[in-house]
């Protein structure tokens, strides 16, 4: 069995489309989205379709929840200027969303287990099973893994949100993956005021055969000039500061 694990698509289409692209040259038997598909940026209602048409389960994630409920969960400090201009992202959002797409990012599953073979499981969660909004990052020490996941021995558990591609093994067995992000990938560490995205969509492959296992990360170089004039065209608010994130990239391609 193939798993291709997406995630953080952040309403990026441009990006999805060439992740998707890749995916279909090269096989896959089972698609899951680990949520914060569609609020963030300029193609909320092209990344609902898109993810209608494939009708993988999505698992709901943070930023979903956000978009639909307008509820700060308080697990990320933001200043009041900071919480408006989220708010106004929001409410652009939704306006480009009919109350169709709005019912299906409602029926977004909190996680997804699936069975793979000899025993062993798929655990597909937004941050962790137990809430969207746990980090896992890869510095993280064992102890917040053992934590927040309970590992067993024989669980691959997947999450996204922090937009970071990397694989963190158990000692008595299994492992966690994270694809990293569709729409939205960066690096950490940057110094303040230089923020810069990186031109690529993560994603990544579990192949899966009686017990023998392979992982591959995947990075896509997607069309920034092109997403760059979808943020343009869109009418998103703050739109400068969206762009401005490409700049680096853009001179790249």
């Amino acid at each position: 069995m193939r798993v291709a694990l997406i995630s953080d698509i952040h309403g990026n289409a441009v990006a999805l489309d060439a992740a998707l692209a890749d995916l279909d040259a090269r096989g896959y038997d089972r698609l899951v989205c680990l949520g914060d598909a569609v609020q963030g940026g300029p193609q909320p209602a092209e990344v609902v379709a898109r993810l209608r048409a494939l009708g993988c389960p999505v698992i709901m994630g943070n930023a979903d929840d956000y978009l639909l409920t307008g509820a700060d969960s308080g697990a990320e400090a933001a200043n009041d200027d900071r919480r408006r201009r989220l708010a106004d992202t929001r409410d652009w959002s939704l306006a480009q969303l009919s109350a169709a797409d709005r019912a299906f990012i409602g029926a977004f599953v909190p996680t997804l287990p699936f069975d793979l073979d000899g025993g062993w499981r798929l655990q597909c969660a937004h941050g962790s099973p137990r809430s969207y909004d746990d980090l896992l990052l890869p510095d993280a020490p064992h102890d917040e893994f053992a934590r927040l996941l309970a590992p067993d021995g024989r669980t691959i558990f997947s999450g996204g949100h922090t937009h970071v591609q990397f694989v963190r093994q158990f000692p008595d067995g299994g492992f966690f993956i994270n694809p990293g992000s569709v729409g939205f990938a960066w690096r950490y560490g940057q110094p303040v005021g230089t923020f810069r995205a990186d031109p690529w969509a993560e994603y990544a492959l579990l192949d899966w055969a009686d017990g023998d296992v392979a992982l591959t990360f995947r990075r896509v170089p997607f069309d920034v000039a092109a997403y760059r004039a979808a943020i343009r065209a869109s009418g998103i608010p703050y739109a400068d500061e969206v762009l401005a994130r490409y700049d680096t990239a853009a001179e790249q391609r």
